[in-house]
């Protein structure tokens, strides 16, 4: 019995290590494993960063195209090149489409209005989605197959891998808003700290490449550039698709003047799942059982996490707002990518309590509303005081301190951070700094009697965020 027990012990062993083998040499391991790799994770920035004036930041350009326009924030300020990170916003219309193409770089993406799909091409992940092939043979119709579409909405935050192409479809009857942060100095990236987007059809507007002072940039030269396969001779493509060349030329996007967000013809149409209620009657469309189990966990990974809605608040005052956050532990995925978000809300005239990120930079967008804003280095110094108004984007660098306190009309946000779990470290308020610290130690740091250390330490009941009217009573 002992015996027939151990031997099935070993073969379990044996299984397990076959599958952690096959998961180290699958594409989606990006050479994470092991500690050193983990703490690793980002390239340092070759000079001294210069961060004494923080700017609250609009996009510096905006590209015009068919069904929609793009915003790029200018990749060369010095806030973005220390803190390695790049911003983008599209704005696509109705029935609009966000050509396919991929980054050398990590994306998160935040759905700030509108709803959509989006397909994500995965590496060595087969086309689990196919039309009924009874129903196809009966119509008439060729049998189509295509790996997984996704759903989306408001409050969403996407994840994108880098060298990974997705396209992005609206699907519904108000704009899709979305904002695009790029880890540019992430592991993944090997190329140099600049967001190059790789497009798989269309002409999008050129980026030319140079050196100023001494330092990289990008701008925009308002040429039409091609796409991945614009620069390959038509022989070539004509024997790689079996196409002719009149195919071909429509591949490399000659005379194709819509740029990156185009409008779909009627006959757009994907295979997706039908509603709950529609399945029961055997909907049009199934989806195909996969064959592999290892193909069940990895290539339907989720790469989505709502942190709009407020019954995912982590942190709920209210009187003053809330707080969300989307890391590692609500969505793994993020842990590849070295990256996680927070989504916060501030009523009228509320504050964040004063705190820095431990391990992380942040980027912070205006979502809606506005703000007054402070950040402090490390030399007790303001290097910003000012309003952050919708659109805005603040760059916060690692263990900067920075204090919110919200409009009359209120304030919110998504903040991009590099650290897949970013920790926060409060300075006010209940677990935070003053409340570790010992009464006796308070006195004798501020030179303050036992009494005013008492106040300091214990004067603010609530966390992270801050009802408004304790402290305007107080000013009163």
């Amino acid at each position: 019995m002992a015996r027939s027990s151990l031997l099935a012990f070993l073969c379990l062993a044996v299984f397990i290590n076959g599958c952690l083998s096959q998961t180290d040499q699958f594409p989606w391991s990006w050479g994470f494993q092991g500690s050193e790799a983990r703490q690793q994770h980002r390239f340092h920035s070759p000079k001294a960063c210069h961060l004494e004036n923080l700017r609250a930041e609009e996009p510096a350009r905006r590209i015009e195209a068919e069904a929609g326009y793009t915003e790029l924030w200018e990749p060369n300020n010095e806030e973005f090149q220390c803190a390695g990170v790049n911003m983008v916003r599209h704005t696509i219309r109705p029935k609009g489409l966000l050509l396919p193409g991929f980054t050398n770089a990590p994306k998160l993406i935040f759905v700030v209005q509108g709803a959509g799909i989006r397909g994500v091409a995965m590496p060595g992940c087969p086309e689990t989605y196919e039309t009924d092939l009874r129903r196809s043979q009966s119509s008439g119709n060729f049998r189509d197959q295509h790996q997984k579409i996704r759903h989306f909405r408001e409050g969403d935050l996407l994840v994108l891998p880098a060298g990974v192409s997705q396209w992005i479809y609206n699907r519904g009857q108000s704009d899709l808003i979305l904002v695009v942060f790029v880890d540019t100095r992430n592991v993944a990236n090997q190329i140099d700290p600049f967001a190059r987007k790789f497009y798989l059809a269309g002409r999008p507007e050129m980026m030319r490449r140079g050196e100023r002072e001494g330092r990289s940039f990008r701008e925009s030269t308002g040429e039409k550039s091609g796409n991945v396969f614009s620069g390959f001779a038509d022989e070539f493509l004509e024997e790689a698709f079996q196409v002719d060349s009149g195919l071909v030329r429509r591949l490399k996007g000659e005379n194709d003047d819509r740029d990156r967000i185009v409008f779909t013809e009627e006959d757009f149409d994907v295979l997706m799942p039908e509603r709950d209620d529609q399945e029961r009657s055997r909907g049009r469309y199934v989806e195909k059982e996969s064959e592999n189990g290892f193909e069940e966990t990895v290539c339907t990974l989720r790469l989505k996490h709502n942190i709009g809605r407020s019954e995912h608040a982590d942190v709920f005052n209210p009187r003053g707002g809330r707080i969300s956050t989307a890391n590692f532990n609500n969505l793994p995925f993020l842990r590849q990518v070295r990256l996680s978000a927070e989504r916060g809300v501030l009523y009228s005239n509320a504050i964040s309590a004063p705190h820095y990120t431990v391990n992380a930079h942040t980027v912070a967008y205006a979502t809606r509303g506005s703000a007054r804003v402070q950040v402090v280095d490390n030399y007790g110094q303001s290097v910003f005081d000012g309003e952050v108004r919708e659109g805005q984007v603040l760059v916060i660098p690692q263990n900067f301190v920075v204090m919110t306190r919200a409009s009359d009309r209120g304030f919110e946000w998504i903040a991009f951070k590099t650290n897949d779990n970013a920790i926060t470290n409060l300075l006010a308020g209940r677990v935070s700094q003053m409340r570790l610290l010992p009464l006796g130690v308070l006195s004798n740091m501020y030179r303050i009697s036992r009494e005013e250390a008492q106040r300091l330490k214990y004067g603010q009941p609530e966390m992270r965020i801050f009802s408004p009217g304790r402290s305007q009573g107080r000013r009163e």
